[in-house]
């Protein structure tokens, strides 16, 4: 057998047990998956089709809970790749909570808080 084939079988391994330290996953796990990336990619499609701020909040307050979550992981045990999702979790959330910070920037969303009679 040629040296890259075992090469490129290796890499795929050690990558494989990276991502999968536990091995191959449940059919639970893999529908909780693609459940995820359903939710995922309708919430992409809607922001790109109508990208109002209060999307981007939303989108914002999504990340810092899906960091919260990958901190807690990674806390219990998870695999050290969690830690560079992490990173870009947190990057993107304070990209899209920036604006956000400013005093009552929230209030003057439309559509955010029911309107006064």
């Amino acid at each position: 057998m040629p040296s890259s084939v075992i090469r490129a079988s290796t890499s795929r391994r050690l990558l494989h047990d990276a991502l999968a330290p536990g091995g191959p996953a449940d059919r639970l796990t893999v529908l909780y998956a693609n459940l995820m990336g359903s939710v995922v990619m309708v919430w992409s499609l809607l922001r790109v089709l109508r990208p109002l701020p209060l999307y981007g909040l939303l989108d914002g307050v999504a990340r810092a809970l899906f960091a919260s979550w990958q901190a807690y992981a990674l806390a219990h045990g998870a695999a050290p790749v969690v830690g560079l999702f992490l990173v870009v979790e947190v990057a993107w959330g304070v990209v899209q909570l920036s604006p956000w910070a400013r005093r009552n920037a929230w209030r003057k969303v439309p559509g955010l808080l029911p309107e006064s009679p």
